[in-house]
């Protein structure tokens, strides 16, 4: 369902992973292979996450860390349609399975 408003793969895999845990820190390589995708796009689309503030990026040692950024306008709303979403698809699995 994100797909119709979010065309990015990779910039939809990272919404979902920092929407539904806001208290998740990471850097670019592990949350590579979290969602099991190339860091180079991964890096992209952060970057892009936090010019949009999204994202708040803090430095430790040569490493960037990547968390949600709570007072993002909109985050509660996005939480919501992330869960939704994953329920829609999770019980069309289910309907196509019976």
């Amino acid at each position: 369902m994100l797909d119709v408003f979010v065309t990015s793969r990779v910039r939809r895999k990272i919404l979902v992973v920092f929407a539904k845990y806001p208290d998740f820190k990471t850097h670019t390589r592990a949350l590579a292979k979290l969602i099991k995708e190339d860091p180079g796009n991964i890096q992209r689309e952060l970057k892009r996450l936090e010019k949009g503030k999204f994202l708040i990026m803090t430095k430790k040692g040569n490493m960037n860390i990547y968390q949600t950024n709570k007072q993002f306008p909109i985050l509660k709303e996005l939480q919501s349609m992330v869960i939704k979403s994953q329920q829609m698809s999770s019980s069309g699995k289910s309907k196509k399975v019976m």
